[in-house]
C-alpha cells in the first residue's frame, strides 16, 4: 500500500514518542522526550529525529496520535486539555508538506486501545474497552480490533460522577468529572505531590474507588468482553481494589467482564498506529495521495 519506511508518533500530554519502521511489522528505533508546550518546538524536535533516521530516504506514510478530540477531517486536535499550545494547529498539513507523504491522525487513546486490542492485553477478545489513566483520562471501544465508528470521538474522562460536589474535593472542571478525581494532573494538585511519590495506600484506595465508578459506567454503555487499563497511574492503582469496589457497585449483570492491565506500556500508541495502517481502505489512501 505504502512504500517503506513508515514513521509513527504519539504526542501525549506529558511525553512524546516517535518510531521508525523499516520493515512494516516492527520498529527499528524509538525515541521518547517531554512534549514541548509550544507547537513549533514540538514539530522541530519531531522533524529532526525523523530526518536523522531517514537519512536520504523518503517516508511512505506517517501515522500518529495526539491527545484531545480531533476535527471532523482528523487533521488537527481541536481542544487538547493538557496541550493548549497545540490547539487547532495544522499538524497533518505541516507534516505532509515537510515530508511529502500521506499523514493520518487519530486520537492517542484510540490508537493505544487499538494496539492493545490487536497485539496486547485484549488480543483474544472482539469487544474491548480500553481506558487510559495518565496525565488525563480517556477511553475507546474496540470492535473486532477496530476503533468503533464515532461522530465526535471518545472523551470518557469527562463523564460527570459528582455533579453536586458531594465529595468536597474541589475540581478543576467545576463539573465533577471523572478526570478530576483520578488523572495524574489532578491527583498531583490534590496531594501536592508527584503521584509516583504518593505512598499513602488509603489515597490510592480512594482513587481506585473513583475509577470503579467510571468503569461501571463504561460496562453499562459499552458492554465489553474485557476492560484493559493503561496509563502511568495504573502503576499504583490496584486492580484487586478496583474489582472489589466494582463488584459492590454494579450488580445488574450476573458476571462482570475481566480487567487486565495494558501490556504494551509506552509503545501502545505506536503499535496501534502500525496496526491502523492495515485497516485503511483505498478511498482513505487515495484521498491522502501527495
Amino acid at each position: 500500500m505504502f512504500k517503506l519506511p513508515y514513521l509513527f508518533f504519539d504526542i501525549g500530554g506529558t511525553n512524546t514518542r516517535l518510531a521508525v519502521s523499516q520493515s512494516g511489522t516492527s520498529f527499528s528505533r524509538t525515541k521518547i522526550y517531554p512534549t514541548p508546550r509550544e507547537y513549533n518546538e514540538g514539530i522541530s524536535i519531531l522533524s529532526k529525529f525523523f530526518l536523522e533516521e531517514l537519512k536520504s530516504l523518503s517516508p511512505g506514510v506517517i501515522v500518529g496520535g495526539i491527545a484531545g478530540p480531533l476535527n471532523k477531517e482528523k487533521t488537527l486536535s481541536t481542544n487538547p486539555p493538557n496541550l493548549p499550545g497545540w490547539q487547532n494547529k495544522p499538524l497533518q498539513e505541516t507534516l505532509s508538506t515537510r515530508f511529502n507523504c500521506p499523514v493520518f491522525l487519530e486520537n492517542d487513546t484510540a490508537l493505544a486501545g487499538l494496539g492493545e486490542a490487536s497485539v496486547g492485553a485484549g488480543k483474544n477478545h472482539n469487544l474491548v474497552a480500553y481506558l487510559t489513566i495518565s496525565t488525563g483520562v480517556n477511553g475507546v471501544r474496540l470492535v473486532h480490533k477496530k476503533i468503533e465508528e464515532n461522530s465526535l470521538g471518545f472523551e470518557i474522562g469527562h463523564q460527570i460522577i459528582d455533579f453536586d460536589n458531594s465529595f468536597h474535593l474541589g475540581t478543576s472542571s467545576g463539573r465533577g468529572e471523572l478526570e478530576d478525581f483520578i488523572s495524574g494532573r489532578e491527583v498531583a494538585k490534590r496531594f501536592n505531590s508527584d503521584p509516583a511519590k504518593i505512598t499513602d495506600q488509603s489515597a490510592w484506595d480512594q482513587i481506585a474507588e473513583f475509577l470503579s465508578v467510571g468503569i461501571a459506567n463504561t460496562i453499562l454503555y459499552w458492554s465489553p468482553e474485557i476492560i484493559v487499563l493503561g496509563g502511568s497511574m495504573m502503576k499504583k492503582i490496584s486492580l484487586d481494589v478496583v474489582s472489589d469496589h466494582l463488584s459492590k457497585r454494579l450488580s445488574i449483570f450476573s458476571k462482570l467482564p475481566p480487567m487486565k492491565k495494558a501490556e504494551l506500556g509506552d509503545l501502545g500508541v505506536l503499535y496501534g498506529a502500525l496496526h491502523y495502517l492495515t485497516q485503511l481502505d483505498l478511498d482513505e489512501v487515495n484521498a491522502q495521495k501527495v
